[in-house]
């Protein structure tokens, strides 16, 4: 790793200093600009096609397995299919930088609309292995997609509108994450796993037909990749560590999705033992929380008008360490009014994590580095869930959920440091 890094990112295009970023060089655009810029809008309405299906297909699924096999374990497995690609993620970066990217998102789509289908064949336990392959491999096709999606918004749109796309985009994945999964529960209650299966590919394959006539700038070529197509993989991971504040706010985004991923084995424990209620009350508070985040979501942009990203990732970072304890009380009111701040927190960390990596990032390297970003989000939640889950069983879950809390004000440091270095520091002669 050192040597490809250093090797390649010595020459990398000159860092622009934390202070670019507020309204004085140029500031952060509006929605409606970005939805203004020629071929932006078919690419979300393609997008959020595409992404309505999967957020109907990853409830049913598990409850599909969980009715077919009696299984907890064998549910917990369908879900994992989903997570499981992410693992192959820095290979798809380094696809996704060297194929055209409308063409990549329409091939990827196709596949996730014909993938789909021998759903249908499943009827009985004896093909729940063929619904894991399905599931698995349309998993991997919908990173693909991700990873051409991320390249191809930064040759659609100028580094000033990034902010308010990604805000746009998050905020209508928030809403399908409250609407598509009890639809597709529901659906499933009534007629199965069928109508869910049609409905997600007529999805793709519409989406497909609204990106034939996509047209946008012609995508730079991908940036030659260090030690071949296998090494050249890693070169998304080399660029943000010799990247400083991309360094420092992957650092910061680890370490609170880390605390957050830890929380998933504590909710049962809030919501029984501390707010006396049932299970069911876990979907009163995602219900909250999702509806929160879509009006977080689409204020990420203007508080990044104000900020910056990195700003922005330190406000949410810190609103996260101090709604987490509200988790550890025995009230429903204080409990809520933390989910209510979770909900603006976690989106301005992360939509002005994604902005800050799709500005800084060459294009001809969006995939590569927008893959190592998906190792960012997905690994330390895994970790910590598992240490969590260890340590629930032994030591009481208020102390899980602060030292949750303290993680995620300790993860404000990095960006913090960054920042007051940043300040001190010329930005000709910043060395890195």
């Amino acid at each position: 790793m050192p040597l490809l890094a250093k090797a390649r990112w010595n020459r990398a295009p000159k860092q622009r200093a934390p202070q670019q970023e507020g309204p004085a060089h140029g500031g952060t655009g509006s929605i409606r600009e970005a939805l203004e810029t020629p071929g932006f809008r078919r690419l979300v309405f393609a997008w959020s096609l595409g992404n309505f299906a999967d957020a109907l297909l990853l409830l049913a699924a598990a409850i599909w397995t969980k009715s077919l096999t009696g299984s907890d374990a064998a549910a917990g497995l369908m879900l994992a299919m989903l997570g499981l690609p992410a693992l192959l993620a820095p290979l798809i970066g380094q696809v996704a930088d060297r194929l055209p990217r409308r063409k990549l998102m329409m091939a990827n789509y196709a596949a996730a609309g014909l993938v789909v289908l021998p759903l249908l064949l499943v009827r009985s336990v004896d093909l729940i292995w063929l619904a894991y392959v399905v599931i698995f491999l349309y998993a991997t096709v919908s990173y693909f997609a991700a990873a051409a999606q991320s390249g191809l918004i930064k040759d659609l749109l100028p580094d000033r509108l990034l902010g308010p796309s990604n805000s746009l985009l998050s905020s209508i994945d928030q809403g399908f994450r409250i609407i598509a999964p009890p639809a597709g529960a529901a659906i499933f209650g009534l007629w199965g796993i069928g109508p869910i299966a049609i409905a997600a590919s007529a999805s793709f394959f519409v989406a497909v037909a609204l990106l034939w006539r996509l047209r946008g700038p012609k995508a730079p070529e991908a940036s030659a990749a260090v030690g071949g197509f296998w090494g050249g993989s890693l070169d998304g991971f080399a660029f943000i560590l010799h990247h400083r504040q991309l360094r420092a706010a992957s650092l910061t985004v680890a370490i609170a999705v880390g605390a957050t991923g830890a929380l998933s084995v504590t909710n049962f424990a809030t919501i029984e033992q501390g707010l006396g209620q049932g299970p069911g009350f876990l979907a009163v508070l995602a219900a909250v929380q999702g509806a929160v985040s879509i009006i977080g979501a689409l204020s990420s942009s203007m508080v990044m008008r104000r900020v910056g990203p990195t700003g922005t990732m330190v406000i949410g970072t810190s609103i996260l360490a101090v709604a987490l304890p509200s988790l550890a009380t025995s009230s429903i009111p204080i409990a809520m009014a933390g989910i209510v701040l979770i909900g603006f927190g976690v989106p301005w960390g992360a939509v002005a994590y994604i902005t800050l990596r799709q500005s800084e990032a060459p294009s001809g390297l969006q995939g590569r580095v927008g893959a190592a970003t998906y190792w960012v989000f997905n690994v330390p939640q895994l970790v910590t869930a598992a240490l969590a889950a260890a340590l629930v069983g032994v030591i009481d879950y208020r102390v899980v959920i602060l030292g949750c809390a303290a993680m995620c004000l300790a993860g404000t440091l990095p960006l913090l440091c960054t920042r007051i270095l940043s300040d001190r520091t010329p930005a000709q002669s910043r060395p890195d």
